[in-house]
């Protein structure tokens, strides 16, 4: 039986002998494309040849793609662990070709790799073929149909419809018909009672497509119609768990070997045994696929956080400790240390994983020690809306709050309804999926953009000449017209451009487009498929006409101060922290920079001082730029530039250096150091587990921060008469401003005292409860720790209701003791009901509420309010 590692390789050689290049994978994480967060194909590297942007540098090619499947069209996340065959980080096995090869020699070496190298049983595969679309006068691919038809008899030929056998990238752009192989792996005597041909695509989890081949022909226009491409392109895509489960006799891909070694650590590490028990398997099985997307995530540059692809990250990693909360028992964190059976499992095929192994754990365990505390928090926080139900007399929890807890705390709808089914209640799941809806209808609204299709002028490449001029003459090569958030804009791209397109966090210029006649703002510059395109808001009047391109030399400049800065300041954190510090991300502004590198402490001041000082010196020294352009990756690597994980790079790349400090980079820089000015760290900070984050400036910015800090002196001084030592009276005021906090501390305290024996000694009892009043100015914060107290005393039964006024403001507040929220009041409903009085509104729990309003003369209303509705009045 081949293992796991054997089957890629395999493959790879395979394509080698018919003549492939084989390519490294592209970092799982997606950066420079706006449309996409992931790799979620194996295709998205290649886009922007298959778009025409870039030239064809090898018409063949294959590799082993690490793709991310969790959000948009491909979203399988809440399938996953719960079948056979969905995961979120999977491979794709695939094979490229460019304007070679089409659709015979695609079908063929498919059949002869699957039967003749790899020995699968001929008699269990099926093919599926375009069956065609009249309404867009596209035929039955017989092409491909007839090929097949040299391998496999006519019954295991099917047809397919245009969801399933015909393959776009967008709603605009290649696309073209596509062959889907499917294995039949079920026993013989299923198979010999039912023919596999009628469960292809039926969601079978026995009978499921292995590989895809595309065969992109067409391109489709913003109007719906298509074109014939003028170099045809073979995309195929094969699920490599997939294929190892065919190959190694499973009927789960979780029972390969590709995940059986971290399955069998996880029931190690909790005592339970794969296969015992559905829930705690699924549980197993969650963790054992996402630990992978995670790992991956982090070595590729993505660390979990709150927006965008970090929050899917993040998102996918509490699900997994969810899953090992609910059903395996796990109350601390654990996945952190899994790393080892996975990196045993794929570190011979991915390096990076042994190689930031450190990191990685580091970043899980913070992660998953912050989402147990807000699991627990999140209990807490449902057990006091059970209670607020409760004291309605409702037995479900409304969809908004089930949603809020879901939404706000990463509290999982089906944990939430665990908790209210363990005490005889229910959520309302219509309510829930109405909130789910309005915030995907958010999310895809705020990034929806509409585009029409490239009007073209001249066929042609964009020629980049920025790093060497600020204008240069141009011509429009093509332009469209898009629309985001109700703004129309156009897009237009040049055949030669100084503009800097964002990438490598960078940002894009901005400047003019200057004709004879006319002077157009360019508002910004992005990278679309690794075509610059320019952002404009008018569209010139002669597009044709010739343009002189000019860059804002000053923004530019600024930008490029700070970008410098950041090489400088890599350097420098390496040489005083030590050669562990890695670039995790950066930020180039011509405001600010922002750097952030792994390091697992904060900087102390001094070394801050240090890191400053160095820098500055290596900027006073005016180290002029020595840049290289098309160096061979490897000559750059003896050179000292030090790649960077999560990195895409081709055969050449560009150094640049400042004397000592050696970089890959593709922006633009200051001509020396000089120019920097000075840098100055305006922040130091954690980002996540190992990752530290510098904010600072220069040139400009950095002037301005020494006259802001300037005028800040010159004003303390002046506050403080002018005095020689300004640190020491600062300091001896703050402490006299200590001391007579305490003394106010003592003084509300003992207040305090007084005013509950009076109120206690003034109570009226009214059907059995003490009712405690008051009326009138008073500290809040006192008047709450008052309640308390007395609540605490336990004097039996006790309503204590305040009224607190100051100036144009007023409170009140509710404190109910726990006989009589026992009986059925709520202090939170009384509030509620008579907030109106006070033209206000709050709430609380139901022995203790508050209520702000603005009506200081519906005070006394309000109080009169909640004793009647409490029967005490």
């Amino acid at each position: 039986m081949l293992t796991s590692k054997e089957i890629r390789e395999s493959f790879k050689s395979f394509f080698v002998s018919k003549a492939h290049k084989i390519v490294p994978s592209a970092p799982m994480v997606v950066k420079g494309d706006p449309t996409l967060m992931f790799t979620n194909a194996g295709m998205n590297q290649f886009k922007d040849i298959i778009l025409g942007n870039v030239p064809i540098k090898y018409t063949r090619v294959a590799d082993s793609q690490k793709c991310l499947r969790v959000s948009g069209k491909h979203n399988d996340l809440e399938e996953v662990g719960h079948d056979t065959y969905h995961h979120t980080m999977f491979e794709m096995l695939g094979n490229w070709s460019f304007g070679d090869y089409f659709k015979q020699e695609a079908i063929g070496w498919a059949w002869e790799y699957l039967v003749d190298v790899l020995g699968v049983d001929p008699g269990r595969l099926y093919a599926t073929v375009f069956e065609g679309s009249p309404s867009e006068n596209l035929e039955r691919d017989a092409e491909a149909a007839d090929y097949w038809a040299r391998f496999l008899p006519a019954d295991h030929i099917l047809n397919g419809d245009r969801h399933d056998n015909f393959w776009e990238m967008g709603d605009t752009g290649p696309c073209g018909p596509c062959s889907e192989v499917h294995i039949d792996i079920r026993p013989e005597a299923e198979r010999a009672a039912m023919p596999g041909a009628t469960l292809v695509n039926k969601d079978h989890p026995q009978v499921i497509e292995i590989w895809n081949l595309v065969f992109m022909q067409y391109n489709r226009k913003a109007d719906g119609s298509l074109d014939k491409l003028p170099a045809r392109v073979i995309d195929t895509g094969m699920g490599f768990e997939r294929l190892c489960m065919a190959l190694q006799g499973k009927t789960s891909n979780y029972d390969t070997d590709v995940f059986q070694p971290v399955i069998q650590a996880i029931a190690q590490m909790t005592g339970f045994a794969y296969g015992a028990d559905r829930q705690k398997d699924v549980a197993m099985r969650v963790i054992a696929d996402h630990i992978r997307t995670i790992a991956f995530s982090i070595t590729d540059g993505q660390l979990p956080s709150n927006a965008k692809a970090g929050y899917v990250i993040r998102r996918i990693l509490r699900r997994a400790v969810r899953y090992g909360y609910t059903f395996l028992g796990r109350r601390e964190a654990f996945m952190y240390k899994l790393l080892p059976a996975l990196i045993r499992t794929m570190g011979d095929a991915y390096p990076e994983l042994a190689a930031q192994q450190t990191l990685i754990g580091k970043v899980m365990r913070e992660e998953e020690d912050s989402f147990l505390h807000t699991l627990e928090t999140g209990i807490r926080l449902l057990d006091k809306k059970m209670d607020e139900a409760k004291a309605a007399g409702k037995d479900t929890l409304s969809g908004t709050d089930a949603f809020m807890l879901y939404d706000t705390y990463g509290f999982p709808l089906d944990l939430t309804e665990l908790i209210l089914r363990e005490n005889g209640m229910q959520a309302d799941i219509d309510a829930f999926n109405v909130e789910m809806q309005k915030q995907k209808d958010r999310a895809r609204n705020a990034a929806a953009i509409e585009t029409d299709d490239w009007v073209i002028l001249q066929n042609g490449e964009t020629q980049f000449v920025g790093y060497d001029f600020f204008e240069c003459d141009t011509m429009i090569l093509r332009y469209r017209k898009i629309k985001q958030k109700n703004r129309e804009l156009y897009q237009v791209v040049l055949d030669k451009t100084p503009f800097y397109a964002e990438m490598g966090g960078q940002v894009g210029d901005t400047g003019w487009l200057v004709s004879d006649t006319e002077r157009v703002p360019v508002l910004d510059t992005k990278r679309e498929n690794n075509l610059p395109v320019h952002l404009i808001a008018t569209l010139p009047a002669d597009v044709t006409a010739p343009f002189t391109a000019k860059v804002d030399e000053d923004k530019r400049r600024r930008c490029e101060c700070n970008h410098s800065g950041t090489h400088l300041l890599h350097e420098v954190l390496r040489e005083v922290l030590g050669q562990h510090v890695e670039q995790r991300g950066s930020y180039v502004s011509p405001e600010s920079l922002r750097f952030d590198f792994s390091h697992f402490q904060k900087l102390t001041h001094e070394e801050i001082r240090k890191v400053e000082m160095l820098v500055n010196e290596r900027i006073r020294m005016d180290i002029p730029l020595d840049e290289h352009r098309s160096v061979p990756i490897a000559e750059a690597k003896e050179m000292g530039a030090m790649a960077l994980f999560g990195e895409k790079y081709g055969e050449e790349v560009r150094i640049v250096k400042f004397g000592t400090s050696v970089e890959f980079c593709g922006g633009t820089h200051i001509p020396s150091s000089g120019m920097i000015g000075s840098l100055y760290i305006v922040d130091e900070s954690s980002i996540a587990a190992g990752v530290r984050r510098i904010e600072a400036v220069t040139a400009q910015g950095a002037e301005r921060l020494f006259y802001a800090c300037q005028d800040m002196i010159r004003e303390l001084r002046t506050l403080m008469h002018n005095v020689p030592n300004l640190a020491q009276t600062i300091r001896k005021t703050i402490e006299e401003n200590s001391e007579l906090r305490k003394e106010l501390t003592g003084y509300l305290k003992e207040k305090t005292g007084v005013l509950k024996k009076r109120l206690l000694d003034d109570a009226v009892e009214r059907n059995g409860t003490k009712v405690l009043y008051f009326k009138g100015e008073g500290n809040v914060d006192m008047f709450k720790d008052l309640a308390f107290q007395v609540k605490a005393e336990k004097h039996g039964k006790i309503c204590f209701v305040a009224g607190i006024t100051d100036r144009e403001k007023c409170l009140l507040m509710v404190m109910l003791s726990d006989e009589l929220v026992e009986e059925g009041l709520s202090a939170a409903q009384l509030v509620k009901d008579a907030a109106p009085f006070i033209q206000g509104g709050g709430g609380g729990q139901p022995h203790f509420a508050t209520a702000g309003g603005k009506n200081v003369d519906g005070v006394g209303a309000a109080m009169d309010a909640v004793l009647e509705m409490a029967g005490l009045k």
